[in-house]
């Protein structure tokens, strides 16, 4: 089971320090691309920085054990947002639909990218649920505490 676990924040970080790469490396595209989405425009300037900074952080603490359950929280709140916020721009947007993704994540088109979250959004919960599985031990009974 930790080994599973291990796989799926390694996992998350590498999509989250990937994500976070694309939308440094050409910020200024990105900000424009947050401030083309109607619901974004207000919140364009913080956003594309808070975005990659949390990515990055939630990425990092993904690698160490004692920090890896909150990441793995982190990844799970970060991904439902993303999903959600594509959920409404597929269902509520008109035809025009600014991506603010960067990378190979820009050449997804919106309902691929959808499933493409539904499915890390899915395996950060599966990383919450299993890294609050506490092992049994055979042998050894619980502890009364008075």
């Amino acid at each position: 089971m930790k080994k599973v676990i291990i796989l799926i924040s390694y996992s998350l970080g590498l999509l989250f320090m990937y994500a976070a790469g694309s939308k440094l490396a050409e910020y200024d595209k990105f900000v424009v691309q947050i401030g083309q989405s109607a619901m974004l425009t207000p919140y364009a300037g913080v956003l594309a920085w808070l975005v990659p900074v949390l990515e990055i952080v939630i990425a990092i603490m993904l690698v160490f054990p004692g920090l890896r359950r909150l990441g793995l929280y982190g990844a799970l709140g970060m991904m439902a947002g993303f999903t959600a916020y594509i959920y409404v721009v597929l269902n509520f947007m008109g035809n025009d639909k600014p991506c603010s993704c960067g990378g190979v994540l820009s050449a997804m088109d919106w309902p691929q990218h959808l499933v493409f979250n539904i499915v890390f959004t899915v395996l950060a919960g599966v990383g919450v649920t299993l890294s609050g599985l506490r092992p049994s031990l055979p042998g050894r009974e619980r502890e009364k505490k008075f």
